[in-house]
């Protein structure tokens, strides 16, 4: 398969009903619109998918719906971390029989574990299937920030260990990561006030959660970068700036959904104990998203 880049969407999980159940319909309709909006891949069942708040055979559906609407247009990248390397596993050879282009993997984040036993994760998750595998290093949910000579480490024992999302907010570890070990894996940066930095830093592309809501304007910037066009790409990034800048200010599975509700795309409140933004902080996210250009 040819390599993955450019924008790739977190992809938000629409809940519906006063049990808050997976709503279909809209998980459809996000899907189309925002692959018609020029997105270049969807990540589903990842930390602003909500995960963490869903049943194993509710993951699975959800990949399921996400595969079956893209239908083979852009490739879809299944999470599968989980708390135990069997439930991962099993997840991961899900997704890979159902037609995932690949899987990414973040660590489990309850009980502390070694740099070691991190490893022995990915690796067997890795094992499992025969498509690529993205690592999600995400070092404020698990409480280790795998290194890049870690992350090189297991791309170079692993021969589907072709990519890392990379979580950490850390430029200078991602630029690292781009520069000293592009031979090896492909840096996705997934801090979105990054975004523009990293692409100039190298990286092939980024999996944000913006790409929900503001996909033409964040291939703007991506398109301008890629025709060697920084002047455009500046200008452009600089318009949505703020809003980027809102959504990694607290409260970032909130702050999606609210500019999707904001902006006529409801999918629902998030599962408890996230809760709705604050009114104070919707009415700014309104002001951002009505001053944003089309």
């Amino acid at each position: 398969m040819s390599d993955i880049a450019g924008v790739l969407s977190a992809v938000v999980t629409p809940f519906t009903g006063p049990d808050l159940e997976l709503d279909e319909p809209r998980l459809r309709e996000l899907i189309e619109r925002t692959i018609s909006a020029g997105v270049h891949g969807l990540v589903p069942c990842g930390s602003t998918g909500e995960f963490a708040a869903m049943s194993l055979d509710e993951r699975r559906a959800v990949v399921e719906v996400v595969l079956d609407q893209a239908d083979g247009r852009v490739p879809v990248i299944a999470h599968v971390g989980a708390m135990t390397t069997r439930e991962a596993m099993g997840l991961a050879r899900h997704a890979e029989i159902r037609g995932a282009a690949a899987v990414m993997a973040v660590a489990p984040y309850y009980e502390p574990l070694t740099v070691g036993e991190i490893k022995h994760y990915f690796r067997a998750v890795a094992d499992a299937v025969t498509i690529p595998v993205v690592l999600y290093n995400l070092p404020v949910a698990t409480g280790v920030n795998l290194t890049p000579d870690d992350v090189a480490d297991l791309a170079r024992d692993t021969e589907n260990i072709r990519y890392v999302k990379d979580t950490t907010g850390d430029l200078s570890q991602a630029a690292r990561l781009i520069h000293d070990y592009g031979d090896v894996i492909k840096t996705f940066v997934g801090w979105d006030t990054l975004f523009f930095a990293s692409l100039l830093e190298g990286s092939p592309g980024s999996i944000v959660g913006a790409a929900n809501f503001i996909t033409p304007q964040l291939r703007a910037v991506y398109d301008a970068v890629q025709a060697d066009n920084l002047v455009m790409a500046r200008s452009e990034w600089l318009r949505i700036f703020p809003v980027m800048q809102f959504l990694v200010s607290g409260g970032y599975v909130a702050a999606v959904r609210g500019a999707l509700d904001i902006l006529g795309y409801p999918v629902g409140p998030a599962r408890a104990p996230i809760e709705e933004l604050e009114p104070s902080r919707r009415a700014e996210l309104e002001t951002l998203l009505k001053n944003l250009p089309s």
